[in-house]
């Protein structure tokens, strides 16, 4: 379970930054269009300043996009997430300068990172966790994945895959109030797959849900 979270979580933040960052590439340059154009006649000063400034975080953002594809893991990812942040933040603050506005205050999105690390109980993504602090027995494992005991893989698998999906905030208007319940299902999974001594290839037992 571990491996296949991992590499489908990665997978999302990674298609997530790279969006992130496409989306504040086209705003730089439209900002800088505008400081060049609507600016350099009457204030030259804060043009040439917005514009150096703003190209300089468009650089920073071409760096992390050229570094996106090549991350893999999981440390990259989350340390190319916090600088994502960072340049989203300067920019806000550059803009607010450049059209005389307040910044905007940004919304925070659920951190995709702090969720998983959460919802594994704190050891991180693919980290220990302990599935008897949720699950004492099978018959308990199989009823939170609304299962009749003895399912098989394949079925366990799909039922997993299902209510972690339902529960995810991506799915729920970022409402993280799942979590807990979300624990249970990844303890009940690890319990289920300890017990039957399942793997990641290993194949469907004969008998189905």
């Amino acid at each position: 379970m571990a491996s296949f979270q991992n590499k489908r979580a990665q997978a999302k933040a990674l298609q997530e930054m790279k969006s992130r960052i496409a989306e504040l590439q086209a705003r730089i340059t439209k900002d800088v269009d505008y400081a060049f154009e609507s600016l350099l006649q009457v204030q030259p000063d804060l043009s040439l300043k917005m514009e150096t400034e703003l190209e300089e975080v468009l650089r920073m953002a071409e760096l992390i996009e050229g570094e996106l594809d090549e991350a893999s893991g999981i440390s990259v990812l989350e340390r190319l997430d916090r600088r994502i942040e960072f340049i989203e933040d300067r920019f806000e603050e550059l803009e607010a300068e450049l059209y005389s506005r307040p910044r905007r205050r940004r919304k925070r999105r659920p951190n995709l990172f702090d969720f998983f690390r959460q919802a594994t109980g704190g050891g991180g993504w693919g980290g220990a966790t302990d599935p008897q602090g949720e699950v004492s027995n099978a018959a308990q494992a199989f009823a939170i994945l609304g299962l009749e005991e003895g399912s098989s893989y394949t079925a366990v698998t799909k039922a997993f895959r299902i209510k972690v999906k339902e529960l995810h905030p991506d799915a729920r208007a970022g409402d993280r109030s799942g979590e807990v319940q979300l624990r249970k299902l990844i303890a009940a999974y690890q319990y289920i797959k300890s017990i039957y001594n399942w793997g990641e290839d290993t194949a469907s037992p004969s008998r189905d849900a």
